[in-house]
């Protein structure tokens, strides 16, 4: 049976990397009989250019007929003056929401080759190997009331953080799921000690994890705290699971552990749906420019194959071809060390070359 994909290449250097994760699909689909099919879309900013909405119809309707959606990157300064629901950042909110995507999984993982690359002692990062699970679409990102309102003759700024139990409750138990997958330890991170959307948190997630996961490890860690703990001593982690905030936050820092925000991949999960993509922003600074740093695209390729195409094979077989092209010293220019520093196209076609290597 074939896969269905919904591309979404997006803004800025978001065409270019996913133009290299459609090379690998290629290549497994020629060499590994994977049988996918893909059709392209608009989102963020071209979205917005092209339909005058970053969510489109057309794109929504695609997305709720696929086996899973990959997505590029969106924003840039060209639509920062528009209106709030026009942004393209708009499109990316409503995505997730539209189809309950309420589980993000953002793997921090250093490579031995990459070491030099860390801003932190070698000795610090060796072996770092991180889940961060963030709930992804609730919390203060999307809480009501919030604006800029008039008031007392100033301007006031609302925003609402908001979590009900049953948010807390799946998002709790992915991670503890996750968690069972790899060395049975959950971080819980919140800020219990002066928010009561904290409070309610910890409580959901303790009363989780000794009714349903009694053989998992569960601590907990204030939010200041943890971003400190991340740089200090992030070998203690496994998975940590927070809120959306918290979560956009922490993985962001624990993503400069592995060197470069550009070889990190991370995974949009619901009970239905599931959208792949980078973690890192569209670079407009370098977009264009056959710059970008395509690897934590093709790893989140790899990650669809595990998560959503039922292909953990092919997910190592991928996984596999990125160490190897590391392993030969080839670099994109934001990877310090290496002996080749090639282009993003070129990054691309090493990885599809050791991938036709393994298929004969």
């Amino acid at each position: 049976m074939s896969v269905n994909i919904t591309v979404l290449p997006g803004d800025g250097i978001g065409q270019e990397i996913v133009r290299e994760a459609l090379k690998v699909l290629d290549v497994l689909n020629r060499g590994f009989d994977l049988k996918a099919e893909w059709e392209e879309a608009a989102i963020g900013g071209d979205g917005y250019d092209r339909a005058g909405d970053p969510y489109p119809e057309e794109t929504r309707k695609l997305a709720h007929a696929s086996d899973a959606v990959l997505l590029g990157a969106v924003g840039g300064a060209k639509w920062e003056g528009l209106a709030k629901p026009l942004r393209p950042e708009a499109g990316l909110l409503g995505i997730r929401a539209d189809l309950g995507l309420f589980a993000n999984y953002r793997p921090a993982k250093v490579y031995d080759q990459l070491l030099e690359a860390s801003t932190l002692k070698p000795e610090v990062v060796q072996g770092v190997d991180i889940l961060v699970v963030r709930e992804l679409v609730s919390g203060v990102y999307f809480g009501q009331p919030r604006g800029i309102v008039q008031e007392g003759g100033q301007r006031r700024g609302i925003n609402t953080m908001s979590y009900t139990e049953s948010e807390v409750e799946r998002i709790a138990r992915t991670a503890f799921a996750a968690a069972r997958l790899r060395s049975n330890r959950v971080c819980s991170v919140d800020k219990a000690n002066v928010l009561e959307v904290s409070e309610l948190w910890r409580e959901t997630v303790i009363r989780i994890k000794e009714t349903e996961f009694p053989d998992v490890e569960l601590t907990h860690m204030y939010v200041d705290n943890a971003a400190m703990q991340l740089i200090r001593n992030p070998k203690q982690f496994d998975v940590m699971v927070t809120g959306n905030l918290f979560g956009d936050i922490l993985s962001d820092e624990a993503s400069m552990l592995t060197g470069s925000i550009g070889m990190l991949p991370s995974a949009s999960i619901g009970d239905k749906y599931a959208m792949y993509e980078p973690i890192h922003g569209s670079a407009p600074d370098i977009a264009g420019q056959n710059k970008a740093n395509p690897l934590a695209t093709i790893l989140s390729v790899a990650m669809m194959l595990r998560y959503s195409l039922d292909q953990a094979g092919l997910a190592d077989k991928v996984e596999a071809a990125v160490e190897a092209v590391l392993d030969d010293g080839l670099r994109t220019p934001d990877l310090a060390g290496g002996s080749k520093v090639v282009s993003c196209s070129g990054m691309g076609d090493a990885v599809c070359e050791k991938l036709q290597v393994m298929a004969g």
